[in-house]
């Protein structure tokens, strides 16, 4: 399975970005409207210039303290991002994500950000295909029997 077969079925299409210069307090906002894990960080919401997780809130939380939803997201966000293209394989991005210890990677086409995939995501498309493999070999079990 490619990425381009996860993002083509996620219910949420639009990418949901936030500015650098948000606050910290509007991320976290922006997280718990729509239930999601992480928010890519970008200027123009189409070119990655971050990412935030509720992950580095928590941890600045623990460190220190509730000053930091005063902050900007920039102080925060991960800057380095790694990203992924329509083309690859669902077990290839499922293994950079483990290595990494990440669970969001923005898709990347042509230079601009066409979707986000999460762990779970790849992992629900995994299970898929192999249910769909399991199914396709037992049908030719029982048809040589």
């Amino acid at each position: 399975m490619f990425v381009r077969n996860i993002v083509d079925t996620k219910t949420i299409r639009n990418v949901i970005t936030i500015k650098p210069t948000d606050s910290i307090t509007a991320a976290a906002e922006l997280l718990a409207k729509h239930r999601i894990g992480a928010v890519v960080v970008s200027r123009d919401g189409s070119t990655v210039d971050g990412i935030l997780s509720e992950r580095d809130i928590v941890r600045s939380l623990g460190l220190t303290g509730i000053e930091c939803m005063n902050k900007q997201v920039q102080d925060l966000m991960t800057a380095t991002v790694v990203g992924c293209k329509l083309d690859e394989t669902a077990d290839s991005i499922l293994e950079r994500m483990t290595e990494g210890r990440f669970r969001h990677m923005p898709v990347i086409d042509d230079n601009r950000m066409v979707g986000v995939i999460s762990i779970g995501d790849v992992v629900k498309a995994r299970i898929s295909e192999i249910q769909q493999e399991n199914s396709a070999l037992t049908g030719m079990i029982a048809n040589t029997w």
